[in-house]
């Protein structure tokens, strides 16, 4: 994280809004990544409800789980711990991965 200096001149409120904006912003992006956790079982539940995955891209998820998981272990290395943004996307990796299972299971070969 850089550090931002402040100038003598400059006033002290900017940077107590730019202080907020980023706690605000952590919060959000924690609690919609955590909602999307939940978004993965209509899915899940929808093929196998239909014991049909044709309609489900394989590929798609498989680069879904992907992204997830690369972006929870590069947020792992520039932080130097698991934080909870890392551990958001490994989840969402999860649930890629449980979804990619299920289109496998369920795909007509």
């Amino acid at each position: 994280m850089s550090q931002e200096r402040v100038n003598p001149s400059t006033p002290v409120e900017p940077f107590l809004w730019r202080a907020a904006y980023r706690t605000a912003l952590g919060w959000s992006f924690s609690l919609f990544n955590a909602a999307r956790l939940l978004t993965y079982l209509p899915t899940i539940s929808a093929i196998c409800e239909s014991a049909r995955s044709d309609q489900h891209s394989l590929l798609t998820w498989a680069a879904w789980t992907g992204a997830n998981l690369t972006m929870a272990l590069w947020l792992y290395e520039r932080s130097a711990r698991l934080n909870c943004a890392a551990l958001i996307n490994f989840g969402n990796a999860v649930m890629c991965l449980v979804t990619c299972g299920v289109i496998l299971f369920y795909r007509p070969w």
